[in-house]
């Protein structure tokens, strides 16, 4: 019979019980009833309903090969480290929902050298520069003078509008574009074409919160519900 000395005995039984509580509590967080506690925050506007392994898939491997990788890593033996517990979350997670043909603003086209600049201001190659996830809103990017990193040169021909584009870009009202136009362009309704009737800047705040849609319900695209997401898995 395995004996343990008595000076031992209270480091084993300490460790024993160190191990039943550590697999314990494992097991436990990851079951679907502890999403709320393990979150690192409330989820965004529209995701509410969403589980987490929506976005955070199993990393590569099991736990063992994880923290073997990573010790490589640490110590030069292996040139890149691996995801441990969960994948990391990318643009194409967000995509597998929400990619769309109509998108005036697709994140791949940041890519391009054109841009190279711009994105050194705010990188748009990936959706959460913009909608950060456990924020509990919209939007959160913090200000929204964003489209002068691409538009200072915007010429619009025969501009409908009463105060010409060019005016409100000469005083750097950048806040405006936006009461008029839906980054993503996929809201169908009449742009004003008088500064006055534009969407006001506090109801625009309001819905980056997570209130109201001001640019109404009529859209080109729905967004993939969990459930339509994963019978796409299945295809």
């Amino acid at each position: 019979m395995f004996k343990v000395s008595p000076l031992r005995k209270r480091q084993v039984i300490g460790g024993i019980i160190g191990l039943v509580l550590g697999v314990s509590l494992f097991y436990i967080f990851t079951l679907d009833a502890t999403e709320e506690y393990v979150s690192i925050g409330p989820m965004n506007t529209g995701h509410e309903s969403l589980n987490c392994f929506a976005c955070h898939a199993d990393a590569k491997g099991n736990l063992m090969q994880q923290v073997q990788s990573n010790i490589s890593h640490a110590f030069g033996a292996r040139k890149e480290g691996v995801d441990f517990g969960t994948q990391d979350v990318t643009v194409d997670n967000c995509l597998q929902c929400h990619d769309r043909p109509n998108d005036r603003h697709p994140t791949y086209r940041f890519s391009e050298p054109r841009f190279k600049d711009a994105i050194k201001h705010i990188d748009a190659t990936t959706c959460i520069t913009c909608h950060t996830e456990h924020e509990e809103e919209r939007v959160s990017v913090a200000n929204i003078n964003y489209c002068m990193n691409c538009h200072q040169d915007l010429v619009v021909e025969n501009d409908p509008l009463d105060v010409s584009h060019e005016a409100l870009i000469a005083k750097e009202e950048w806040f405006t574009c936006i009461q008029c136009h839906d980054f993503h362009g996929n809201h169908k309704y009449n742009v004003p074409e008088k500064l006055k009737d534009t969407i006001p800047m506090k109801v625009i705040e309001a819905y980056f919160d997570g209130g109201k849609d001001p640019y109404g319900t009529d859209k080109k695209y729905i967004a993939l519900s969990q459930e339509a997401w994963l019978e796409t898995l299945d295809k």
